[in-house]
């Protein structure tokens, strides 16, 4: 027999909690009073307003609740959750599907609470990672910024269909519809200028050699109707524009506290502070919570699930995992993509061989690994091996040599390697 280091765990005060939007059940579980090794438990039904569950923490402070647990149903977790980790209580987050009632028993609200209390008191299921008060308002910052970024591309994109419903083109000449130059032909036409000509003569820069082009990408049927919708539509890029950079102070500033952490993730090929700043959002700079780097990946989802059945393996996809951490690590991939780095060079191999979503897992999950050894180490640092890399462990000679049995074997004739060079043998059969 083999020692594991399992210990059996037995919480003797335990709270679970079944939420709702309006009203939630608890059950409260404690030992018996005169009968040993028996238990006690009282289910309440309590409503989701703050003085209520003000109420239920005094009720769990009279039984001396040791830890609460609770569902992650939806986002009405999150207001109880907060509210009793400020009142001082341990609070589980479990996934609903690791604490699952047995099919063929009535489910009730109640039943769901008794089940997950005694579930919780035999140490049966394990805590979500849930990120301390500092990480979360971070999270919340991060994580709006992205969402306004996508609304304004979304808008951007309307103001392209809608020069198009004009036979406006520039899109077809100019790199950029919102930069300098297009910036001031569209408000121009807002204003309601129409000559071509005269329109064209706005474009700044390097945009000026292209005159001609945009004399007759201008030429379009741009009416009253379509300025007012442009109008509306640049009004909202540059609101939503201005938010993101009020967002970008306040990310900055809540970024603060951990500045050395995103001063180490920054030295990553493809992460830049804003990154950085989401990449600490989501997983937080505390790295006890991931014992290994395989831990932080498979949590992730950036690494293949293992599924043995029978002794044989079967391929799974990763599964969902979180789409904020996917995002994030997705655009660092994009990004050290295009560097003369050893990330960049092992997503261009892994991309002609196993196509590119593949190569933006493995290479997401080797940054993610590299994310994981800095922020759990303060004296670490990142070096970069270099595209060279691979190269360098090639072994050039067996190389060669592999090389001539293949095509030895298709062409019939016996080929020797000498001094660098291959040798064709014309007298074998």
């Amino acid at each position: 027999m083999e020692e594991v280091d399992e210990v059996e765990l037995h919480v003797e005060r335990i709270a679970a909690l079944d939420l709702g939007k309006a009203a939630l059940v608890a059950c409260v579980r404690v030992p018996h009073r005169s009968k040993p090794g028996r238990r006690m438990q009282e289910v309440r039904e309590y409503p989701t307003t703050t003085a209520e569950l003000l109420a239920m923490a005094v009720w769990f402070r009279q039984w001396g609740v040791e830890r609460v647990v609770m569902e992650a149903t939806g986002d009405y977790w999150k207001g109880v959750y907060y509210l009793l980790e400020a009142e001082g209580f341990e609070c589980w987050l479990v996934n609903a599907r690791e604490v699952k009632n047995t099919p063929g028993r009535a489910k009730t609200d109640k039943l769901d609470a008794v089940w997950l209390a005694k579930v919780a008191e035999r140490g049966m299921c394990r805590p979500s990672l849930v990120h301390p008060p500092e990480i979360r308002r971070l999270r919340d910052l991060t994580r709006y910024r992205r969402a306004l970024v996508g609304d304004r591309s979304r808008e951007r994109q309307r103001v392209e269909k809608l020069l198009e419903d004009a036979q406006i083109k520039i899109g077809t000449v100019l790199t950029d519809i919102h930069g300098v130059s297009g910036r001031a032909m569209m408000e121009a036409l807002v204003a309601g200028r129409r000559d071509p000509h005269s329109l064209a003569t706005l474009a700044k820069g390097r945009a000026r050699v292209k005159t001609v082009q945009l004399q007759e990408a201008l030429r379009g049927f741009f009416t009253d109707h379509h300025a007012t919708m442009l109008r509306m539509m640049l009004d909202n890029t540059d609101r939503i524009s201005a938010q993101i950079t009020e967002l970008d102070s306040q990310i900055e500033a809540a970024i603060a506290p951990f500045s050395e952490q995103a001063a180490r993730l920054c030295d990553l090929p493809g992460v830049d502070t804003i990154a950085a700043a989401e990449l600490i959002g989501e997983i937080g700079v505390d790295m006890r919570r991931f014992p290994t780097p395989r831990h932080l990946v498979s949590w992730a989802k950036f690494c293949p699930q293992a599924h043995e059945s029978a002794g044989r393996s079967k391929q799974k996809g990763r599964g969902k995992g979180n789409p904020w951490i996917a995002g994030t690590v997705g655009r660092i991939v994009f990004s050290l993509s295009r560097t003369d780095t050893f990330l960049g060079e092992r997503y261009r191999r892994l991309a002609k061989r196993r196509g590119k979503p593949k190569a933006v897992v493995a290479t997401g999950n080797s940054a993610l690994i590299a994310a994981w050894h800095l922020l759990s180490d303060p004296t670490a640092r990142f070096t970069d091996l270099g595209p060279g890399h691979f190269q360098s462990r090639i072994n050039a000679e067996r190389r060669a040599r592999n090389l001539a049995t293949q095509l030895q074997a298709l062409t019939g004739q016996k080929i020797t390697i000498r001094d660098g060079k291959a040798l064709i043998d014309d007298t074998a059969a």
